[in-house]
């Protein structure tokens, strides 16, 4: 009874109300009946851009590409096996960059045969700059 208290508590403190949680775009109405995947957590918008990749994690390095590409993450494809939780760096060859986008942390979030899905847990300031820029653009043309 005490630990409920305190998560209504900091509910509280957080300023969020249950009406509030309910009602989120990303909590199924009681209205519709929405089945999502368990990797359907997406915030951002995605946009659906094929950029070559280069990835090195401590045991291993591969290349692919993204299928798919967001601000916190994207969908690629690549030889290279990966599990779920693994982190390694990542470098997207973007056209028009003058240098690859570095991101000096990626986790692997879900894995399907060649495809994974990582998220973009670690980039300096002027790399998420860049990345901003790239998907104004890809909003842009799409």
């Amino acid at each position: 009874m005490k630990r409920n208290s305190l998560a209504r508590m900091s509910e509280k403190q957080m300023g969020v109300s249950a009406s509030r949680r309910l009602t989120s775009p990303f909590a199924p109405s009681a209205k519709t009946s929405v089945k999502r995947s368990s990797r359907e957590r997406r915030v951002q918008p995605r946009f659906t851009a094929q950029f070559r990749g280069t990835f090195s994690g401590v045991r291993d390095e591969g290349q692919g590409r993204t299928l798919d590409i967001s601000a916190g993450g994207c969908k690629i494809e690549s030889d290279m096996p990966v599990t779920v939780g693994e982190s390694f760096e990542c470098r997207l060859h973007v056209p028009g960059l003058d240098w690859p986008l570095r991101i000096d942390e990626v986790t692997v979030r879900w894995v399907e045969g060649k495809l994974s899905g990582i998220a973009f847990t670690r980039m300096r300031q002027d790399e998420a700059v860049k990345l901003t820029r790239v998907l104004g653009e890809l909003e842009q043309n799409d």
